[in-house]
């Protein structure tokens, strides 16, 4: 009888320390597919960080410092904060236009955009003065969108109406809503080789794949939670999602669809992130934690 318990109690041991590995494994990251290449610290920045965009004549880093309302410029190649630009209304998102070298700032605050422009982040004006063309109505709050290259639309995140909504920015109009199962389409991302539109839902945390023709649904996958930005990178056929809930996602795409083959541990409330073809980097923006301070940290795609 005592032999017998003995042998029950080490298979159960063995199933446990097993499934401890299992888990453990599938925790891991994979080197082979993003290295974290470094940390740049932003400084005294608390509370959320939104958006990120880039400056690539200058190798400059905009990064949207909600909580402090600020924005962080970041010099990439001395990987140092250069700048901030102070006075604020909660900045979520920044645009950079090359071609009349304006950084774009949109603030939740007051529901304002500001401009400021040239190598010393000058005050320009608001866009109504700087060449606004066109309002464009939707049926509720949007969050991603993207301008398809190959055609005149512009596909939009709107989750409080259960949609994705379809625009000609030609004519200034919605043309279509394509209804989706539930009201928490955030990220957006556009693979235009295979014609179709990733999506990414907060609840349940999935990845959801649709037409770029007729809005029908692909495929869907399991993805991390509180997702907040999509990438899609073309060159290796890859998406990166990254999410609140301290994990960054890397996915394969294949026919169109797409299999989850990273899930990489980050920080809590590191949902927004930046993939720069051009340098071959994702920065993500890593907001203060217990004992941690504010950073971007760089991974570089691999192989």
């Amino acid at each position: 009888m005592m032999m017998r318990y003995s042998c029950v109690a080490c298979f159960a041991a063995i199933v446990t320390v097993s499934l401890a590995a299992n888990r453990a494994f599938s925790q891991t990251p994979s080197p082979s597919l993003m290295q974290l290449e470094g940390k740049i610290p932003l400084g005294d920045v608390s509370g959320r960080i939104d958006h990120l965009a880039i400056d690539l004549a200058r190798r400059r880093l905009f990064v949207a410092e909600l909580g402090n309302n600020t924005v962080g410029v970041v010099d990439l190649n001395e990987q140092k904060v250069q700048h901030v630009i102070p006075g604020l209304k909660e900045p979520q998102g920044v645009g950079y236009v090359p071609s009349s070298d304006t950084l774009f700032v949109a603030n939740a605050g007051d529901g304002s955009v500001r401009l400021f422009r040239g190598a010393d982040y000058g005050a320009a004006g608001d866009p109504v003065t700087n060449g606004k063309v066109a309002d464009i109505p939707l049926q509720a709050h949007p969050e991603s969108f993207q301008l398809a290259r190959s055609t005149r639309r512009i596909f939009v995140n709107v989750p409080k109406a259960h949609e994705i909504a379809v625009i000609d920015r030609f004519a200034g109009k919605q043309t279509a809503s394509w209804a989706v199962q539930n009201g928490s389409n955030f990220p957006m991302a556009l693979d235009e080789s295979s014609q179709r539109i990733i999506v990414s839902f907060r609840n349940p945390a999935q990845l959801r794949i649709f037409s770029m023709h007729d809005g029908s649904a692909v495929a869907a996958v399991d993805a991390c939670g509180d997702a907040d930005d999509l990438f899609v990178d073309e060159k290796r056929q890859r998406g990166y999602l990254s999410c609140g809930d301290g994990y960054l996602d890397v996915f394969e795409a294949s026919g169109g669809e797409y299999r989850r083959t990273a899930h990489i541990p980050t920080i809590s409330g590191a949902r927004t992130s930046l993939f720069v073809p051009e340098v071959d980097r994702l920065f993500l923006a890593a907001r203060a934690n217990p004992g941690t301070p504010a950073a971007i940290w760089v991974f570089r795609p691999m192989p």
